[in-house]
C-alpha cells in the first residue's frame, strides 16, 4: 500500500505549540486508518522548488507572518486549482481567505494586517479580542464537511491567534463557493469550505492540538481520509 504524503506548508519552530502537536496528529492518523503516513514540513521560502502534485494532501499549518506570503498563497491555490486536499489550521485559514481573494476575486491590493497593518483592503484584521491559548465552543453549519468531520454540529477547540477575517469582507467573501463553515457564539467566522471541491476545509481554531493530550482530531482524521481518496 503506497504511503500517503502530506505536504505541511509553513516554516517549523517547535516552540510553537500547533507544530509539536501536528506530527502527533498524523501519527494518531496512521494508527486509525492503518495506512503509512509522511508528514513532510515544506519551508515557505523554498515553495517554488517544491514538487506539490508529489502531494497527496497539503496542510497550510499555524505560525504567520510565514517567511513566504507569495509561496504560501501559490501552493494554496495549487490544492485549490487541481482538487488537492487541503486543511488550513490558523494562519492557514487566514492565508486560504487570502488567497481567495486576490486570485479567485480579483482583490490584488488584498492584504493581511499582521503584514501590512495600514492596507485600505485588509481582508485579514485584529480580532476584537485576540484569542491566545483560549478553548471556544463553534457551531459547526448543518451539512458542512465540518459538521460531517466531528458528527456534531458543535465542538470546543483551541486557539493561539490575533487576527481573523475582516467583517468588512464577510459578505464578499463567503457569498461564492467559498462558504462559512463555523462560527462563534457571536457569528463571528471561525471556519470556511470550498463547495465543489473534494476536501478544502480551513479553520481559525487549532484543532491539532487535541492529539497532545492524545485524541485524534476529527478533523485531522476527515483530512487524511480525503487525501487516502486521492491517492487512489
Amino acid at each position: 500500500m503506497k504511503q500517503l504524503r502530506i505536504g505541511l506548508i509553513g516554516d517549523r519552530d517547535d516552540g510553537i505549540t500547533a507544530h509539536r502537536a501536528i506530527p502527533r496528529a498524523l501519527e494518531l492518523a496512521a494508527q486509525a486508518t492503518g495506512r503509512a503516513l509522511d508528514g513532510v514540513w515544506l519551508a515557505t521560502e523554498r515553495l517554488g522548488e517544491a514538487r506539490l502534485d508529489e502531494y497527496h494532501g497539503l496542510w497550510c499549518v499555524p505560525g504567520s507572518p510565514y517567511r513566504d506570503t507569495e509561496g504560501v498563497l501559490q501552493a494554496i491555490a495549487h490544492a485549490r486549482r487541481n482538487a488537492r486536499p487541503f486543511l488550513g489550521t490558523c494562519g492557514g485559514f487566514q492565508h486560504a481567505l487570502l488567497e481567495h481573494a486576490r486570485h479567485v476575486l480579483g482583490w490584488t491590493d488584498a492584504e493581511h494586517a499582521e503584514n501590512s497593518p495600514d492596507a485600505p483592503r485588509a481582508v485579514i484584521s485584529p480580532l476584537p479580542c485576540a484569542l491566545r491559548e483560549t478553548l471556544e465552543r463553534v457551531q459547526l453549519l448543518p451539512g458542512s464537511k465540518l459538521a460531517q468531520a466531528y458528527g456534531a454540529h458543535e465542538a470546543f477547540e483551541g486557539y493561539f491567534c490575533g487576527y481573523g477575517l475582516n467583517p468588512d469582507f464577510r459578505e464578499a467573501l463567503t457569498q461564492g463557493p467559498l462558504k462559512v463553515a463555523a462560527t462563534d457564539a457571536l457569528g463571528a467566522v471561525r471556519a470556511v469550505e470550498l463547495d465543489g471541491h473534494p476536501f478544502f476545509v480551513a479553520t481559525l481554531f487549532q484543532p491539532e492540538r487535541a492529539a497532545l493530550i492524545g485524541r485524534l482530531p476529527p478533523l485531522v482524521r476527515a483530512f487524511v481520509n480525503a487525501c487516502q481518496e486521492n491517492a487512489r
